[in-house]
């Protein structure tokens, strides 16, 4: 490869070519004289890899060792089409490795799905529809969205869009952050609370906090007990941050609540958690994030990314060292 300066490093090809459309292929190997085939770790020993200067790569980034990274003497940036960049970022970063993340392409579809099922939940959707199938003759109807209060725990990337979709509405946002400033809780017109009132006040409780030792395990029955009548909870950020099995408690003992779950822990739900036999619980398979055509967007985002430090701007997109034991 020594007349190529950028490969796809990545454990599973056919990902890539989820990730990386046709045409951005053809622009990165083109522009960046890019390999077009797709290197995996286990193929590090036996190529030569010295004059590589960028890696491209998306889900299924390897988590690199001191020799693959010796390997690679010019590497100076790595591109990586998908939203957490935790598994593998530090080893690079501490070599001086710029590390580019698409979360703000990631984040779009997730906003979306979020910002739609809110809006459902305070029609009563889901447990209008439980009921209409099962034969209820008066199905259960929400209050609506006139007035509804809507708490957002975690207030990064994702959160942030969601409330930027729901602002247009006549709805009331409440944020749980401990790392959110009043001024910033001020531009985006949401009000900062304690975890205690997020949880007891609001019709709708979205949850998008980061899988840290400081979140993990952090709601439980005090919460969801806490949740006022018919209010929903959702969780697309990560499993971990719940106790999956006081959840479950909840929800049996208080049939008002719903749960719409797009992650737990472990993922999928385990075929005998008791979250898979509640009616009031909704269970999907983490498609909240980018699936089908959505992906092209992170792909796109890291040739945008490499064509600006191409022309010479600055990225937009840059992994900062000091925020990596923070991030999602």
């Amino acid at each position: 490869m020594k007349s190529n300066r950028a490969i796809f490093l990545c454990e599973n090809k056919e990902t890539v070519f989820r990730v990386y459309s046709a045409t951005a292929r053809e622009i990165l190997q083109r522009e960046a004289a890019l390999a077009p085939e797709v290197v995996a770790s286990g193929d590090i020993p036996s190529l030569d890899l010295s004059e590589i200067e960028t890696v491209f790569s998306t889900w299924g980034m390897p988590l690199l060792r001191a020799e693959e990274l010796a390997a690679m003497p010019k590497l100076a940036t790595v591109f990586y089409a998908a939203g957490s960049v935790r598994h593998f970022a530090a080893p690079l970063m501490a070599r001086g490795i710029a590390v580019i993340h698409a979360a703000a392409a990631n984040a779009i579809p997730v906003a979306e799905y979020v910002a739609s099922q809110i809006l459902l939940a305070n029609k009563g959707f889901f447990r209008h529809c439980a009921e209409m199938k099962a034969g209820c003759e008066r199905p259960f109807v929400g209050a609506g969205n006139f007035g509804a209060i809507v708490a957002l725990l975690g207030f990064g990337c994702i959160a942030r869009l969601v409330a930027e979709k729901l602002r247009a509405g006549d709805l009331r946002l409440l944020v749980y952050d401990p790392l959110l400033a009043d001024a910033e809780a001020a531009a985006y017109g949401v009000e900062k609370v304690s975890l205690e009132k997020a949880f007891a006040v609001a019709d709708v409780v979205s949850c998008h906090l980061p899988d840290l030792p400081a979140t993990k395990s952090l709601l439980g029955e005090r919460e969801f007990s806490s949740m006022r009548h018919n209010a929903v909870f959702i969780n697309t950020g990560r499993g971990a941050t719940v106790r999956e099995n006081e959840l479950a408690e909840t929800l049996a003992r208080r049939p008002d609540l719903w749960a719409l779950l797009d992650v737990t822990f472990p993922e999928p739900a385990a075929k005998d958690s008791p979250l898979r036999k509640l009616p009031n619980v909704v269970l999907t398979g983490h498609i909240a994030g980018s699936v089908g055509n959505e992906t092209f967007r992170m792909g796109d985002l890291m040739v945008e990314e490499f064509l600006r430090r191409k022309r010479g701007l600055p990225f937009r997109f840059q992994v900062d060292p000091a925020a990596l034991a923070v991030m999602a």
